[in-house]
């Protein structure tokens, strides 16, 4: 064993969380963000759009577009996938739905991959707790095995990874796919078959869901911590030079394969010199990754002697840095910082594990309290306002509400209320188990982070998901264009993000068009920003102005519906 560690576990600390309740856990989290909902607006609309297009064979699988207009970004993979899901879906699937199948097979493809990186991170020599002189210490497997569970634990908890997780995007695909190769070469040691075949479909997926370049980075920097490391268990020279000339050759290929598919373009979008900027970046590190930065910080500073050892690197302390690290400056270096941010989290769960052997009692009790305070009230806040909207008591939420969705109307849906009762009952119960004399388990600060995290996200789409679908999706803005044009079967538009020519045709089964196209479209929909160009596109002349519609939860979004006036 390891005597420089700062960890200390004896035997009884590791006993295993039962797999049913972990898997219990796991599907409460992946299943309500997957079913039952229309799609949301802006990405998982567009995406969604992107699909059902190759789906019926309107634009080449190679080069998708909606009405010309290519994806905001560079992926493949993801449309593919769920145009795959369309097709081969019994008819009496709802399309949307059969295309978040392939996603929620990714979410827990992510959790699997995970839980089995954390696991042989744990098994490194360097990572395992110190011997004591009479015995008694974690045995290696039962110590790796509970660390595993601490670090999916510390992942679901996670607060910015309820909504991207559930979408489908490039951002998911993209999440389940550095899972992979975390889990390469976390395994890499120990393991030949499942690594080889997960790095190939790790950085293959990464290349074709719209990052190459990361796809390149993670794979050059992994082979550089797998050749410094030194330990017994890293294998023979002649392995690693094996490795590194594989995933070279790998990474070449993938290259190529991104230019001829003409994926390599550069988004860098470095934040501006301003305070303000700053300050929004550093607020969503700490919401985003709470509360496993906390623990990654107490897991740095612990194990800090451990960072680097002469030459060879504490490979459980280096790898997850080095996937972390490459997705931190992502972040700092996009437009889409969320989604950038949303790739280091398996790596920052993984880390915030190792910060469990070192906590002190008083810091562990504070973490819970903090916790079931934190989530209590949330769930309960969810409940109130959900009895609001079915009673009218009390008054002010079910005000609140119909201030910032007017027109909302709730009905009461009984297996929702069924799913959303079982999940607070479990929640007592786990806070009842958590506050009794129970043995110690490595892995118990974690159990009211992410069983909360998941309680309010389930919570969430059961009792608020007819007010999540009113206000996250294009239902009724696009309702309100269909009581304009009636019957139509085209229309013209202007202005309009992808998201809202994929909800036409979903939502209002109308076709859109471009507005220079030579048609004899009756009907032109105009995006109230874009009306300064209008003219340069059409002669208002031939339109008359016939009404002006606006999200009901967003009145910022103006749409303009024009009737051509005939000759």
């Amino acid at each position: 064993m390891n005597q420089s560690t700062p960890a200390i576990v004896a035997q009884g600390a590791v006993r295993r969380l039962p797999r049913l309740a972990l898997l219990l856990l796991c599907a409460a989290y992946v299943l309500p963000g997957f079913l039952g909902r229309d799609p949301w607006k802006s990405a998982d609309m567009a995406a969604y759009g992107y699909m059902a297009e190759l789906a019926r064979g309107g634009t080449d699988w190679l080069s998708p577009h909606l009405m010309g207009l290519a994806p905001d970004d560079d992926s493949l993979l993801p449309y593919w996938l769920g145009a795959w899901a369309i097709q081969w879906a019994p008819s009496w699937m709802a399309s949307d739905l059969a295309a978040r199948i392939p996603f929620a097979f990714m979410l827990m493809t992510t959790l699997f991959a995970i839980w089995y990186a954390s696991y042989y991170l744990a098994r490194n020599p360097q990572a395992q707790p110190v011997a004591f002189a009479f015995g008694g210490e974690a045995r290696p497997p039962d110590y790796a095995r509970a660390m595993a569970d601490a670090s999916l634990l510390a992942f679901i908890a996670c607060l910015g990874l309820a909504q991207l997780s559930h979408e489908t995007t490039s951002a998911l695909a993209q999440l389940c796919f550095t899972s992979l190769l975390f889990f390469t070469f976390a395994a890499l040691p120990y393991r030949t078959l499942a690594p080889a075949l997960c790095a190939v479909v790790g950085m293959t997926g990464l290349t074709l869901s719209g990052a190459p370049f990361i796809s390149a980075l993670l794979g050059s920097g992994c082979i550089l911590v797998y050749l410094l490391d030194r330990s017994a268990e890293s294998g023979s020279a002649r392995r690693k030079i094996g490795w590194a000339v594989g995933i070279a050759l790998l990474a070449v290929m993938l290259d190529l394969l991104a230019l001829w598919l003409n994926l390599w373009h550069w988004h860098i979008e470095l934040p501006e010199a301003s305070w303000t900027e700053w300050r929004s970046l550093g607020r969503l590190l700490l919401w985003f990754t709470w509360p496993a930065w906390p623990l990654v910080l107490w897991t740095l500073w612990r194990w800090r002697h451990q960072l680097i050892q002469g030459a060879a690197p504490s490979r459980h302390l280096s790898l997850p840095l080095l996937f972390s690290g490459l997705a931190v400056a992502a972040t700092f270096g996009t437009a889409a910082a969320d989604r950038s941010l949303l790739l280091a989290l398996p790596a920052l769960a993984a880390l915030a594990a190792f910060a469990l052997p070192t906590l002190k009692r008083s810091v562990a009790a504070l973490i819970d309290w903090f916790t079931l305070l934190f989530f209590s009230s949330c769930a309960l806040v969810i409940w109130i306002i959900w009895i609001a909207l079915q009673t009218g008591v009390p008054s002010q939420p079910a005000a609140n509400v119909a201030r910032l969705a007017p027109g909302f109307q709730d009905s009461f849906s009984l297996l929702p209320f069924a799913l959303a009762l079982m999940a607070t009952l479990a929640w007592a119960w786990l806070v009842k188990w958590r506050a009794g004399r129970n043995r110690a388990a490595i892995w118990k600060s974690l159990v009211l982070p992410a069983g909360g995290a998941a309680l309010c996200f389930l919570l969430t789409m059961t009792l608020w998901l007819p007010a999540l679908n009113f206000a996250r999706s294009y239902a009724p803005l696009m309702r309100q264009i269909s009581a304009v044009t009636g019957a139509a079967d085209c229309v013209k538009v202007h202005g309009l993000s992808r998201g809202h020519i994929a909800a036409l045709r979903w939502h209002s089964q109308l076709v859109a068009e471009p507005v220079a196209t030579e048609d004899a479209c009756p009907w032109l929909i105009v995006n109230k920003e874009a009306m300064t160009t209008l003219p340069d596109s059409v002669d208002l002349a031939d339109w008359s102005l016939q009404s002006s519609v606006h999200h009901p939860s967003d009145r910022d979004e103006n749409l303009l519906i024009y009737k051509r006036i005939a000759n």
